[in-house]
């Protein structure tokens, strides 16, 4: 396993951002449960404003924000996972369900659109924060351009893992970074020691993953039919396969996901194959039309069954990324005995 930097040491960094110094005290909030107040949550205004180069755009956070709106389940399961769920104002685009562990956080919290919501949406809930999972939900026909959002007092902010902008965009994603946004978000929320203490238990968990001896070429079939769509070689898939010690047969694709044609998929010849679950392409179709395919029925890993599944809301990256590689790792190594 990689050895990681220190959580500290990324804080001491973020918070040279700022235009004032200063350490927020507190201890973290218990996890998946909302803070009651900045004792529990760790928060604190000492460090504000602060002033952030968020993938290309300059954002200025006056205080911690209090009125929240997440778009995408990586936002709001990381606001939920920093105890911060009764700072939600509301929730858009889910990805799925919630982990149980924080579905209880999320209670009261409105779902206010199935996709990304409207501009006008966005600004009759009153936000002061809109936290999204991908750049793209901001623009004039989706939550507004992040310049309009400015205007009218809303600070935007886009996961630096998401950002995709040349000079932002991660080279290869590694769960380094992820750790770097749960801290950066707890620097922004004023919730530093729940974003240390998150982070401590994530690198615990994927340090106990051992990784298969025998490194296994593997596909990862997140959507599409005709033409799948696939992991690549540089973004949450490559990152989780690597830690679980398969050979991604989409490596040499410098992206986070590409198209690859069956007949190159074929030939590739995968001994294991990801099925992203996904209420829209579910994991039981994928397998379906892989084993009814006179070209993919050859597969290795079909004729063993050699499938994995993870929900679709961890498949991109976030606070759901430990877990996912330790609940394949499990799936792994049942089926490899």
């Amino acid at each position: 396993m990689r050895s990681f930097r220190s959580a500290p040491a990324f804080l001491a960094a973020a918070l040279l951002l700022t235009a004032c110094g200063g350490e927020a005290p507190g201890p973290s909030a218990a996890e998946g449960a909302p803070a009651t107040d900045d004792a529990a949550s760790g928060t604190g205004d000492s460090g504000y404003p602060l002033e952030l180069d968020n993938c290309g755009t300059a954002v200025e956070v006056a205080q911690p924000p209090e009125r929240i709106l997440t778009i995408k389940s990586t936002a709001t399961e990381l606001v939920l996972s920093l105890g911060l769920g009764d700072r939600l104002v509301g929730s858009a685009f889910a990805d799925g369900p919630l982990p149980q562990a924080l579905a209880a956080a999320a209670d009261g919290v409105p779902e206010v659109s199935d996709d990304v919501p409207s501009q006008e949406v966005v600004l009759d809930l009153e936000p002061d924060f809109v936290f999204a999972g991908w750049e793209s939900a901001f623009s004039a026909d989706g939550a507004g351009d992040r310049d309009s959002l400015h205007s009218f007092g809303v600070s935007t902010y886009v996961a630096p893992s998401a950002c995709q902008e040349k000079g932002y965009k991660p080279e290869k994603l590694e769960f380094e970074d992820v750790f770097d946004d749960i801290l950066e978000a707890g620097a922004i929320f004023g919730a530093e020691q729940a974003a240390e203490d998150l982070v401590a238990e994530q690198r615990d968990i994927v340090d106990a993953v051992v990784p298969a001896d025998v490194a296994p070429t593997a596909l990862w079939y997140s959507s599409g039919t005709d033409t799948p769509y696939v992991g690549a070689g540089s973004g949450a898939p490559a990152m989780i396969m690597e830690e679980l010690g398969l050979e991604n047969i989409a490596a040499d694709v410098d992206d986070t996901w590409t198209s690859l044609s069956w007949e190159v998929i074929a030939e590739a010849d995968p001994e294991v194959i990801v099925l992203i679950d996904a209420d829209w392409n579910t994991a039981e179709d994928k397998i379906a039309r892989l084993e009814s395919s006179p070209v993919t029925s050859e597969l290795r890993a079909v004729r063993s069954g050699s499938y994995l599944r993870l929900p679709f809301a961890a498949s991109e990256a976030g606070v759901r990324s430990a877990d996912a590689v330790t609940e394949l790792a499990g799936q792994l190594e049942a089926q490899r005995g």
